[in-house]
């Protein structure tokens, strides 16, 4: 564990399903609190999620961003996509946050969401695009291709 109390080098792992209320508030499964801590960041993801990181990760993350040349039109997009979404957030004692409308929007979270621990970060997604999303119908194909990235199973 570090100073503030998390595990060092703990990885996000599972699948939760909880609801948001109407004020946007959203309770982190207690074992993702564990890991995140107190205080950590909430941005855009991609296909339509959220992505969530604790702050030493959002660090990283985010100086590799900000690596990137500021002559590159894409490179500016991809900052804007998200450090410009990303929301500092807090639990609360009830180990919920409250979760920015925009982000909310950008996800379209009405009431059911999936909280889904995918190692180095979290993802929220609405439980109709979390189930639309990973039906995993295609999963030979993608996992026949990841050897190009180092990866064989």
């Amino acid at each position: 564990m570090d100073e503030s109390g998390r595990e060092m080098g703990a990885t996000f792992r599972g699948e939760y399903s909880h609801t948001i209320d109407a004020k946007g508030r959203l309770i982190i499964p207690s074992k993702f609190r564990e890991i995140l801590g107190e205080n950590f960041v909430v941005t855009r993801g991609f296909d339509g999620c959220l992505f969530v990181f604790a702050e030493d990760g959002w660090e990283d993350f985010e100086s590799k961003i900000q690596a990137l040349p500021l002559d590159n039109k894409d490179a500016r997009l991809l900052s804007r996509f998200f450090i410009a979404g990303a929301a500092d957030v807090e639990l609360d004692k009830q180990g919920r946050i409250n979760i920015p409308s925009t982000l909310i929007q950008h996800a379209a979270i009405e009431k059911d969401a999936i909280i889904a621990g995918v190692g180095g970060r979290i993802e929220i997604w609405s439980k109709e695009r979390w189930e639309m999303s990973t039906t995993f119908d295609d999963i030979d194909d993608i996992a026949s291709k990841m050897s190009q990235y180092g990866l064989s199973i």
